[in-house]
């Protein structure tokens, strides 16, 4: 076991060797391949695709339009996420435990980084349920316009430049305790339900790139480019949120049946699955309907209705509907265990840690996160929100990248199930690549980003580092790991 000689230093590291994996955490293991794979391509797939595609390629009052060229938006985010995603593989295939990128930067990294990554993960995934939270709204809007009822902007949408009279975004909230819910039914259930949801997602895209390929005008791919190169990269750096749903899905890898073998496996399979169809898809939005004209909260309705078929975007908009609900569970699952991580090694406080004796998942965390992603999503624009998220990720994703390196010099022997290729020049790509993504976010963006994490430094001195169960010192180190398993009801 590599370990830093002080034991009382920030950069102490958590030994890759551990029991937590082997089914003392209180965590139950009940995902095969095919339902992790379910659960990446639930967490990539929704609103970056049905939301995000639209407010990109239409632009905003701060951002100018991309137009078709969302496509290479789409494709300079997966570019940089593959490098990424062979990076959460290797780790995923020798680490198995919940916590991804805050396991893997702790391990390799040492605490202060790991705490790090933790910590912005814990705000990033509750972002990213209150984001695709807003893009559930603008669809259940859509759908509710389209059998002829008509919900106000006061209770559809926060208020905006864009929306003056918008007040709270009553659907964004309720879905957010829907979700919280689900996923608090433990996560066999969830399980069955992402595969079912995923499926239902699938097909309706299939379905959107079926009908609507018929119904491209090439007209509308003119001018490509409407606003430059600029915006283009630009808009990668906020599409980048639909491309990273495996980072959530690895967060469940305790609950995984062999998550040594099968976490590798989805990880790749969810990207490829996702890019494949984002390609098609965005091109088929644009090709009906001139992206200037698109409607940025519930995109491919409004294509449908630009070619005559209202009928199909009503059934779009209430599919959507039930098909983004899957990224939601994703990411409020990935909060969850990441949180419970955190708490079980120490350093936020162990109540956090306890698990439901008879569904074996944390309802406390799942509940707090919940509640609070529902208290965003009603009061933020989904552009803000999805900036902030998108920023977290991205250093989550230089931090796994450069772990990866790291550790393949430091623990060679250490065996891994996948090892990813051209070692280190993909993940040394996928630093520089994540890292230039995050320079084309604006500054207001960077400057939540840093209160944020400076919040988080004043915790984790005065708290974490003193509770950590590596520090020799801590009021915990001697406890039993069977101590943050499950409690007794009642």
């Amino acid at each position: 076991m590599s370990q830093i000689p002080n034991p009382y230093s920030v950069l102490r590291r958590k030994p890759i060797e551990g029991d937590d994996e082997e089914g003392g955490s209180g965590l139950f293991k009940s995902l095969g391949l095919w339902q992790l794979t379910a659960i990446g391509v639930g967490g990539i797939i929704g609103v970056g695709i049905f939301t995000l595609a639209g407010v990109v390629a239409h632009g905003d009052a701060n951002n100018p339009a991309v137009g078709p060229a969302v496509v290479v938006s789409f494709l300079i985010a997966g570019l940089a996420s593959g490098a990424a995603a062979l990076s959460y593989a290797e780790f995923a295939g020798m680490i198995p435990r919940a916590g991804s990128a805050y396991t893997y930067g702790y391990v390799a990294l040492g605490e202060l980084v790991g705490w790090f990554i933790g910590w912005d993960l814990l705000l990033e995934y509750i972002a990213i349920v209150s984001v695709v939270a807003i893009g559930i709204s603008g669809y259940f809007s859509a759908f509710m316009q389209g059998i002829g009822v008509v919900v106000p902007d006061w209770m559809s949408s926060a208020l905006t430049p864009d929306t003056p009279h918008g007040l709270i975004n009553i659907p964004a909230v309720a879905v957010c305790l829907l979700v919280t819910w689900i996923l608090s039914r433990g996560s066999k259930s969830f399980g069955r339900f992402e595969l079912v949801a995923v499926s239902i997602k699938v097909l309706l895209v299939l379905g959107i790139i079926g009908i609507g390929v018929f119904h491209i005008n090439t007209q509308n791919f003119v001018p490509f480019m409407p606003n430059g190169f600029g915006p283009v990269l630009a808009g990668s750096a906020t599409v980048f949120f639909a491309v990273f749903g495996y980072d959530a899905m690895s967060t469940a890898a305790e609950e995984a049946k062999d998550g040594k073998k099968h976490m590798p496996k989805a990880i790749i399979l969810s990207l490829i699955i996702a890019m494949a169809l984002y390609v098609m898809a965005t091109l088929v939005l644009t090709g009906m309907q001139n992206y200037a004209k698109l409607n940025p909260d519930s995109a491919f309705a409004s294509a449908f209705d630009s070619v005559g078929m209202p009928t199909i975007a009503t059934i779009i908009s209430a599919f959507a509907v039930i098909s983004i609900l899957t990224v939601m569970l994703t990411f409020l699952l990935g909060v969850t265990r990441v949180w419970f991580s955190m708490s079980r090694d120490g350093l936020l406080p162990k109540w956090f840690a306890k698990t439901d004796a008879k569904r074996g998942v944390p309802q406390r965390v799942t509940w707090i996160a919940g509640v609070s992603s529902a208290i965003l999503a009603g009061v933020l624009p989904i552009r803000l929100v999805a900036d902030l998220t998108n920023i977290g990720i991205l250093a989550a994703f230089v931090v796994v990248c450069a772990a990866v390196i790291v550790l393949r010099r430091t623990r060679p022997e250490v065996p891994r199930t996948f090892k990813l290729p051209f070692m280190p020049v993909v993940p040394a790509f996928g630093v520089l690549a994540s890292f230039f993504l995050m320079t084309q976010l604006h500054w207001e963006t960077w400057l939540r980003f840093v209160i944020w994490l400076v919040i988080g430094l004043f915790i984790y001195f005065l708290y974490g580092r003193k509770h950590s169960l590596m520090n020799p010192d801590s009021p915990r180190h001697a406890l039993n790991k069977s101590d943050a398993g499950p409690e007794t009801s009642g």
